[in-house]
Formats: C-alpha cells, structure tokens, sequence
C-alpha cells in the first residue's frame, strides 16, 4: 500500500523550527520525506528505511539503538534482532501488546552532501522518525525507548517533536557527548582517516573498533576476561586482549562501512539538546560503570529537564554495554516505564 502526502515545506531555521515535512510512503519499508538538515544544505527529500511489527492497532513504541543497530529491534522478516532480548512477544517491549517502529539511522550518502551540507545531527534522525510516523497515520507514539545513540535521537525528538510523544525512556545517552568520549571518538576517525590515506581504510576501521571497545566494556569484564598470562607468538608477545579485540573489529568491518562509521560517530559528538527543551515525561537509565555517559550528565539532565524525568542506576561488569547486556535490571525497568500512568503531556 502507497500513502502520499502533499509536501509543503516552508523557509526553516532547523535549529529553532523542526520542519514541516510531507512524506510519503513508497513501499511498505520506505518512506520519502523532506527534510532541512539542522547542520545545513537546504531542504531536501530523503529516504527513510523502517520496520514496524507487532500488534495491529496497538499503541506504537520507537525503539532505536547504537550506531551500529539496524532498524530490526526484534528478529521480523528474515532479519535477526539486535535487541531481542527485550523486544518481543512477552518480552519488555511486548509486540503482543504494542506496534514497534525502527529506522535505519541517516548518513552522508542519504542525506545527499551537496553545498552547505556539513553532518548529520542527531536532530536530523529524530525529524525523520517525526516526519515518518505522520505519514503513516500514527498521531502520537506511545513512547520512543532509545539506547546509546538511540537515546541521544529520543531526547532529540522529546525536545523537538513533545506533540507527537507521551513518554521517553533514555538508557545510556544523555543531552549531549562528554568531551572525554568525544575526544575517544576523534581519535577513533583519525585513525580511520590516517589509514584511508595509506589505502587500508577496512585495518583503520578494525582498530578504531578495537579502540571503542576499551570504552564500551567495563573494567571488571576486562579483569575477568583478560587475565590469561600473554603467551609468545609469531616472535612476540601476545595479551589475552588482543584475541577478544581483534575479533571485534574484524566484525565490525564485515558489517559496517568507512564512512557511515565516520559520518554517525561525528552525529554523536555533535549531539547537545538543552535539557529545559525535553518537555515529555521521561525515564532515565543510566550505567554505574558506563565510562562514555557518566552519571554526573544524566543527573544533570534529570534535575534540568522541562516535564518529570526519573533517574534509575543500574550496576553492571559491561559497561556501556549493560544495556545490550542486562536484560534482566533494565527489562522491568522499561516495562515499568511503557504502562506508566499520566505519560501524556
């Protein structure tokens, strides 16, 4: 089925108007819409890839995670699931009872470059799930669950788009990237950078992995895991890390492109939404251990924040990871969260 909307799109200012965007569904995971950059180029027509699944007719929830996360939360079609864990039938995210919805994040290549376009901004990810849910009928989400990156959209899109969502469950993201993970990250595409210029751009992409993950696990795993002595190979030493390491970026490039890494890791550390801006009801889950989101941020985006915001700390080994990692702390967490009462604004 094939929905068409007019699109009128007037002069924006992105940074203080969201657009008043047409869009138009093509095909039953497509949709066309128009959008204005916050970082500048103009006005252009995008195509948005999603999923929606669950319940027909039920209440829709947005479900979105790291940069690296697909738009299948739960394994649908053919496609495994980066969060199955929690999204399912009877399961956190309970597709008995709701409908979710998911996008691929936005990059370079989809919003199109062209003169003044400088970045993707995570205001750009959440004016397209905003634009996308209008044009499929959906007045108002019943609540966006974001983690990571994720999370980042969701406050984006409580901040920009309170009309169309009555609750906004953050885990592990706060209103903006602390300078210690965004200077992590610069140092990450440097190294991409440096090996594209030497022709290995897929060896860059390997160790700017290997990097994130020192970042993204928590100490105590890396105690836990690592502590085999090294063993000499291949005339030198080798560390108990490296084979954990090296697996993981070697992954990461089967999967994942130079430049979509580069163009999302910039998206996060460009990502900065006063906190007084989220005016919809939110819960808040942070990390004890999560080195890239201290508790210091969500604090402060709690006690700033324009509608009620709940803060919950869960304790975990894994880090950022936890909430790949800790079904059973954070799946209560964000049932509690999906049947509270007085969610709308």
């Amino acid at each position: 089925m094939t929905f068409h909307a007019d699109a009128y799109v007037p002069e924006l200012d992105p940074r203080t108007d969201p657009p008043a965007t047409g869009a138009r569904p093509t095909r039953d995971d497509e949709c066309l819409v128009r959008l204005a950059p916050f970082h500048g180029g103009g006005v252009r027509e995008v195509r948005v890839r999603y999923a929606l699944y669950g319940a027909a007719g039920a209440p829709v929830v947005a479900v979105q995670g790291g940069i690296s996360a697909t738009r299948f939360a739960a394994s649908e079609s053919g496609h495994d699931g980066w969060w199955d864990a929690l999204v399912g039938p009877d399961r956190a995210i309970d597709t008995r009872r709701f409908r979710v919805l998911s996008i691929e994040w936005l990059d370079h290549d989809d919003l199109g470059g062209g003169d003044g376009f400088r970045a993707v901004g995570s205001e750009d990810q959440a004016d397209a799930i905003a634009a996308l849910i209008d044009a499929l009928g959906i007045r108002r989400l019943h609540a966006f669950v974001g983690a990571s990156y994720g999370a980042m959209v969701g406050i984006a899109f409580a901040a920009r788009h309170p009309a169309q969502l009555r609750r906004l469950v953050a885990i592990a993201g706060a209103h903006r990237a602390h300078p210690l993970a965004v200077a992590v990250r610069n140092l990450q595409r440097e190294i991409v950078r440096l090996a594209a210029r030497h022709g290995d751009t897929d060896a860059g992409l390997d160790l700017a992995r290997r990097l994130a993950m020192t970042t993204y696990r928590g100490e105590r795993e890396f105690a836990e895991r690592c502590n085999a002595a090294p063993t000499f190979r291949d005339g030198r030493y080798r560390f108990a890390e490296e084979d954990w390491l090296e697996a993981a970026g070697a992954s990461f490039v089967r999967r994942f492109g130079a430049e979509r890494f580069l163009a999302l890791s910039e998206s996060i550390d460009l990502h900065a939404i006063r906190p007084e801006d989220v005016d919809v009801p939110a819960t808040l889950i942070g990390i004890a251990s999560d080195r890239l989101v201290p508790l210091a941020d969500l604090c402060e985006l709690q006690r700033r924040a324009g509608a009620p915001a709940a803060l919950n700390v869960i304790d975990s080994r894994y880090g950022h990871d936890a909430f790949l990692k800790e079904t059973g702390q954070i799946a209560p967490l964000v049932a509690e969260a999906l049947d509270a009462r007085g969610a709308s604004r």
